[in-house]
């Protein structure tokens, strides 16, 4: 280095600091992303929650006619949410009814896929279950047994008779999912009256898809002062459906079902993508390393001794390491390095 090695001003320093010192940095703060939550299931496309949001809404009209059939009343079912969930995150809030006081415990209907229209599912093969809240059971019983005023406000165990009508109710929205479904899945109750407790032996990573929904009747032949469903439409009940995201996969339509590739498949699919990718090189014909001083104190015309001879290989470098070793050469007027040894 033929310059001098004077102590250098501070606006050579200021210079040398903005040459070397970092890039700013893209303000990202503006860019807007969808939430991924890895606590979450993703099993259905967004096509998919597309169609199942409509057979979802199918069901609900078919669950509002037959809840009018049986209580000779209108009935507006609506679907309140629709979402997503491993087994893990619900099995503690079914089990112990969050947010109950007097009665705890939400009843349940097991339902799965029978091999005939005879047949009953067994509890093993039961991919689903309804899930009553107490307040909407005594909501929905006492609507039918038409003694809206007897039980206002009170929740507590169900009578033998309650949890037989209760049983009915729910054995019409297992049908509804049926109906709904034209003949592509054929959901039947597996058991022959409710249950306090989970039906199904879960063990935490089961994806389910969990289908809300709200039921209320408009205010019409309302009592002065009823309350629930019968009370002037406002008070309105909910319920839910969970049932495994796989056994809802038919209800989407062919088109719509997930494609399954071979483990073959997928790693020839990556290996072609990754091979896609453009990677950035870089031609090193060789080094040398200096001071900051030596750095700050470079000058035009200075000379940079280098680490190599003359005749000595260069390299290709990739994410900052040798690849490749090679010579200097040219190509139609460029720069250019022949390859002499790869180092993959």
């Amino acid at each position: 280095m033929t310059a001098s090695l004077n102590n250098p001003g501070r606006a050579r320093i200021q210079q040398l600091l903005a040459a070397i010192g970092s890039r700013q940095q893209d303000d990202n703060s503006k860019i807007e992303a969808p939430v991924y939550d890895w606590h979450q299931p993703h099993f259905f496309s967004t096509q998919q929650r597309k169609d199942l949001a409509g057979f979802c809404e199918r069901s609900a009209a078919v669950i509002a006619q037959k809840f009018g059939a049986l209580c000779r009343q209108n009935f507006e079912v609506t679907i309140s949410s629709l979402s997503e969930h491993f087994a893990g995150q619900f099995l503690g809030q079914e089990s112990s009814g969050a947010g109950q006081t007097q009665n705890p415990t939400n009843y349940y209907l097991p339902f799965g896929l029978a091999q005939s229209r005879e047949g009953k599912p067994t509890a093993e093969e039961s991919c689903g279950f309804v899930s009553i809240p107490p307040q909407t059971a005594l909501i929905w019983t006492t609507q039918l047994l038409g003694d809206t005023d007897s039980k206002e406000n009170a929740v507590g165990p169900l009578s033998e008779l309650e949890m037989s009508l209760l049983f009915d109710i729910c054995s019409l929205i297992v049908q509804a999912l049926t109906e709904t479904s034209g003949g592509k899945v054929g959901f039947r109750v597996a058991a022959d009256n409710m249950c306090n407790r989970l039906p199904l032996a879960l063990k935490g990573e089961e994806e389910f898809c969990k289908i809300s929904i709200q039921v209320k009747m408009p205010p019409v032949s309302a009592k002065p002062g009823a309350t629930g469903v019968a009370g002037g439409g406002s008070a309105g009940s909910e319920c839910h459906i969970l049932v495994l995201c796989e056994k809802l996969v038919p209800v989407l339509g062919d088109t719509q079902a997930s494609t399954k590739f071979s483990a073959k498949d997928i790693t020839q699919a990556i290996q072609s993508h990754i091979e896609t990718i453009p990677v950035p090189i870089t031609a090193q014909l060789a080094s040398v390393p200096v001071t900051v001083e030596q750095l700050m104190n470079l000058a035009v015309g200075d000379i940079l001794v280098l680490d190599k001879k003359i005749d000595d290989p260069g390299g290709i470098i990739v994410a900052g390491k040798m690849v490749c070793r090679g010579r200097l050469a040219k190509s139609a007027g460029k720069y250019a390095m022949v390859v002499t040894e790869t180092l993959f």
